[in-house]
């Protein structure tokens, strides 16, 4: 748990009571908790606490967090749940810049030595169907009612 958690900076009968409340008030809505793992790489989130529709997918939250952290679009992130990547129902794939300054094949058709150990970084695909919101806040909530979701640019855990 990070120095910063939300969890250390608030007593559990404040949490349980602001996510009671926050559920009372929007049903429709999942009260989540987004924080940066300990030594990732990528910037600190403007804000932790995240009001999300139930209907939304987790690929569609990546990306809400993507840019309210302004990743550009070349870098990886992860979002676990429980140290779990939850499925997101997309295909992430991150090109880079081979020193012929082109990106995937090399102009003349062999690729560079970068390319054989740079062009494809990650190549993630979650072939189940995209997990919604809903569900991952039912299967994973805490016990103060929050779903708590840490981010990192490595996959962290190293689990799929």
């Amino acid at each position: 748990m990070a120095k910063n958690s939300f969890k250390l900076e608030h007593p559990l009968e404040r949490r349980q009571a602001e996510a009671a409340r926050i559920r009372d008030k929007y049903p429709d809505r999942i009260p989540v908790i987004v924080e940066r793992a300990e030594k990732s790489d990528v910037p600190e989130i403007d804000k932790k606490k995240y009001l999300v529709p139930a209907d939304l997918t987790v690929g569609q939250f990546v990306y809400v967090v993507r840019k309210r952290i302004k990743l550009s679009p070349e870098k990886a992130i992860f979002i676990f749940v429980k140290n779990i990547l939850p499925p997101t129902g997309e295909i992430e794939v991150i090109l880079f810049e081979c020193e012929n300054q082109t990106y995937g094949f090399c102009p003349d058709s062999v690729w560079c030595p970068l390319c054989y150990m740079v062009i494809i970084i990650i190549i993630i695909i979650f072939l189940v169907a995209a997990a919604m919101m809903s569900a991952i806040y039912e299967e994973n909530r805490d016990e103060d009612g929050f779903l708590y979701m840490t981010y990192s640019g490595e996959n962290t855990f190293g689990i799929f």
